[in-house]
């Protein structure tokens, strides 16, 4: 595995750190860069100075970052500093006109963006068992298809760029629903007297579980949210970014929109930073 290529990832939260662990076990180095002093100290791959600096050193570039203000700022050092055919590869959920302009400004550099968010948590990006929804210049996507296969379980290249986040759109409707529906049913067995590691065993195996159910609700079983999977206000970030997309093209979301305010009143009531399972303390405590 000696030899192999560098990648470079910007970005080292839970997904970018877990995500560099299977590349270098897969034998490349990994150049990582993060505006938190604390996780460049952390990291253990060879840490960069800046985006620039990755830019510089790698061909194949992850970016895992938490908003359209930052893809913005790192896509900029990029356009400058990537050499030509460098293929940078955006994995996050964000809105879909903020990646459009990311590659448009890219691609003026003859720099390749894949819009490729991953379907999983922290969990599925600690043991490889992420899905990657790659969409974009299909030659882009069969150089990067060897990273995917070190990061997660199954990818799907799925055409036109832009494709992946409308993918994940669909996917994350279903996330942000299928926790909240863990969340009513624990309460609602805990409610008519059932211990809940039995709700949790006997649902699971029946036809009412979902992969949700199964991820998120031994926490709510449990009580513990800490540490999280997804964060509960990255999950409400998603829904508004799905809620709008579905908006300007005429889809109803009648059950997100049902679900958003009860994240954001879950958020408000201080427990934005815990795994979105805890949705369940917030039907406990004020529903």
């Amino acid at each position: 595995m000696a030899g192999r290529a560098p990648v470079g990832i910007i970005g080292l939260g839970v997904m970018g750190t877990a995500m560099s662990r299977h590349l270098i076990g897969g034998g490349h180095e990994v150049v990582g860069f993060d505006i938190d002093p604390v996780r460049r100290r952390e990291f253990a791959g060879s840490v960069a100075e800046s985006t620039a600096d990755v830019a510089r050193r790698t061909e194949m570039v992850l970016l895992l970052l938490p908003s359209s203000d930052a893809l913005a700022q790192v896509v900029a050092d990029l356009a400058h500093w990537a050499a030509p055919g460098t293929v940078v590869v955006e994995m996050g959920t964000l809105p879909l006109a903020d990646k459009n302009t990311a590659h448009s400004l890219l691609a003026a550099s003859r720099v390749d963006l894949l819009d490729a968010p991953v379907s999983g948590t922290g969990i599925q990006a600690a043991d490889a068992t992420l899905v990657v929804y790659s969409s974009g210049k299909e030659d882009a996507h069969n150089r990067a298809v060897p990273i995917f296969d070190l990061i997660g379980k199954q990818t799907f290249y799925l055409g036109s760029f832009g494709n992946g986040s409308r993918m994940k759109f669909v996917a994350n409707l279903l996330v942000a629903v299928h926790t909240l529906a863990a969340a009513e049913a624990h309460e609602l067995g805990q409610s008519c007297g059932l211990e809940a590691d039995l709700v949790q065993e006997v649902i699971a195996a029946g036809v009412g579980t979902s992969a949700m159910f199964e991820i998120r609700g031994p926490m709510m079983a449990a009580g513990n949210y800490d540490p999280p999977a997804a964060r509960l206000a990255i999950i409400l970030k998603d829904a508004g970014i799905i809620a709008d997309h579905a908006r300007n093209v005429g889809a109803p979301t009648t059950l997100l929109n049902a679900a958003i305010p009860l994240y954001q009143a879950a958020v408000e009531a201080g427990l934005g930073d815990l795994d979105a399972a805890a949705l369940r303390q917030y039907l406990a405590d004020f529903g």
